[in-house]
């Protein structure tokens, strides 16, 4: 899984841009002048260890976007991370990349999958999480960045279903929100935050979100340890930074940035 995710973030990286450039600002709540959301994604072990503890230590809270290789104790774990406030989003059941980044997985190959296949496995991790926490609306995140399978884009499929509110890909550093009238619902931009960055490299992606008076919406990995790691260090300078700005920065989870937005009056 690690090289997998790592080859793709790379090639979105290479390739993809999402910054737009707005007509009228968002007014965010509070008075607050941007918004952070801090996602995290395939349920890995060094974020209950290290990534959990730390949005804790900061009162702050996250969007974990969940697959369905837990293990029972970890359900537990997941569950407590939900009663403090952090979002559990759906990162479909088996996670399928395509065949390019998939060499030994072909079950998983989302070459190989229809668009009724990979519906179906979105609605039962919505069951698995159900069972977690209880909730039945998800938020979603494509994975490896990517909403093609047996060469369909399902993203339609998955808007009708109904089985999912928003869903977040791709993008690079400059994946800073600006222009909300315009904003795929079901193709929200991220930055994918890969290469062992420091805090300061994550720190100016927030600050630049506040400055542009956008939303900026970080798409990590592990968290001090696993793949695609992001050093715990930090990640906890970013958190320290977020909670010293909390005047003007509004952390939230996906769905609740994502509410607000849809509903949003504007300056």
């Amino acid at each position: 899984m690690k090289w997998i995710c790592q080859s793709l973030l790379a090639l979105l990286a290479a390739t993809t841009s999402f910054t737009a450039h707005a007509q009228q600002p968002m007014k965010w709540p509070g008075g607050k002048k941007a918004a952070i959301v801090l996602t995290y994604d395939d349920a890995l072990a060094s974020q209950l260890d290290v990534a959990i503890p730390q949005l804790r230590k900061f009162k702050l809270t996250g969007t974990f976007f969940l697959t369905g290789n837990i293990t029972e104790g970890q359900m537990l774990q997941w569950r407590k991370a939900a009663d403090d406030g952090m979002e559990l989003a759906n990162h479909s059941l088996y996670h399928p990349c395509s065949e390019r980044v998939y060499p030994n997985n072909r079950q998983y190959y989302s070459e190989n999958y229809d668009v009724n296949t990979m519906i179906k496995e979105v609605g039962m991790m919505n069951k698995l999480l159900f069972g977690i926490d209880g909730k039945r609306q998800r938020t979603y995140a494509f994975p490896c960045s990517q909403s093609l399978v047996g060469g369909v884009d399902y993203t339609p499929a998955l808007q009708q279903s109904g089985l999912i509110k928003y869903a977040r890909s791709g993008g690079d550093s400059t994946a800073i929100i600006i222009r909300f009238d315009t904003l795929q619902l079901y193709k929200i931009p991220s930055w994918p935050v890969n290469y062992q960055p420091t805090g300061e490299r994550l720190i100016d992606f927030a600050t630049r979100t506040l400055e542009e008076n956008g939303l900026g919406i970080f798409m990590f990995h592990g968290v001090g340890g696993d793949y695609i790691i992001t050093p715990g260090e930090a990640h906890e300078q970013l958190l320290a930074w977020l909670a010293a700005h909390s005047q003007d920065v509004w952390v939230a989870t996906f769905q609740e940035v994502m509410d607000y937005v849809t509903h949003a009056p504007k300056k």
